[in-house]
């Protein structure tokens, strides 16, 4: 049983994204619309995916730029407030991820009764960050020290907008994720959102951990849905399900349901638990 089937009862996942706007703190952020502003956004795109078929929704900070390795107080209180809002009548799983500071979502995750969570824990990396280092040691140990131990991990093992300083190939990396680190999942990204993963690096990856679930997480459309959901257990959505395809609009119901009829059609995901 890889974690897909234990938090959704089937063999591979569509799992649909969230954005939030700009929350508390950050250079974006809306003062005039405030919270207000921000959970109603959020829960127009989310009645929507939810009502489309996908398996779970990932809420996530995406405007909080420019991104860092640690979310303050502030945008950490927002945001719980709003998935703790916007997820109440969810009857679909969901999940949370803090761009990009593991520990936060985790606390998020539990506050908000979220089933995973997806964040970058292992590696280090050159960026616009500076050098981003990680340290999974600390956050699973955080989350043991919570009570949080039924949220599940998902280790984005290809970090975006990020060079690695490893030259492992993913098969090695994704091993060592599992075998070292214990993640209960594997993600797969491009190297920026909305960039597709490359498939070869999705189809390593899945074999170097046949026991654990390897999802695509960037770059997915409805045109390419179906040969990702060959290779991978799984797939995460975001910026194609937007008006026009653009990361930051709102959520598109047309492109919403072509993509779920595309992922169908494919016969590798069916709907429904």
């Amino acid at each position: 049983m890889t974690v897909i089937t234990e938090l959704f009862g089937k063999q591979k996942a569509l799992i649909a994204m969230a954005h939030l706007p700009a929350l508390p703190g950050y250079p974006l952020y809306d003062e005039r619309g405030g919270i207000a502003a921000i959970k109603a956004a959020v829960a127009r795109d989310v009645a929507i995916l939810a009502s489309s078929g996908f398996d779970a929704v990932l809420f996530c900070n995406e405007n909080d730029r420019p991104y860092s390795t640690m979310a303050g107080p502030e945008a950490t209180a927002a945001m719980t407030a709003v998935v703790t809002e916007v997820a109440r009548d969810l009857t679909i799983p969901f999940g949370v991820d803090v761009l990009w500071d593991p520990k936060a979502a985790i606390a998020i995750a539990h506050a908000t009764g979220a089933a995973f969570v997806r964040e970058v824990f292992t590696g280090v990396y050159a960026s616009e960050l500076g050098l981003w280092d990680t340290d999974a040691n600390a956050a699973l140990k955080f989350r043991r020290a919570i009570g949080a131990s039924n949220v599940k991990l998902f280790f984005n093992i290809t970090a975006e907008f990020a060079a690695p300083l490893d030259s492992r190939r993913i098969g090695q990396i994704a091993h060592s994720a599992v075998f070292s680190s214990l993640a209960d999942g594997i993600l797969v990204s491009g190297s920026a959102t909305g960039v597709a993963a490359e498939l070869e690096k999705v189809r390593e990856a899945k074999d170097a951990v046949r026991d654990v679930a390897v999802l695509a997480n960037t770059g997915i459309t409805a045109a390419s849905v179906g040969a990702v959901l060959s290779a991978a257990d799984g797939v995460i959505v975001g910026s194609s399900l937007k008006k026009d395809g653009n990361t930051w609009n709102e959520v598109d119901a047309e492109r919403v349901t072509e993509f779920v009829a595309a992922a169908t059609a494919s016969g590798h995901w069916r709907p429904g638990a």
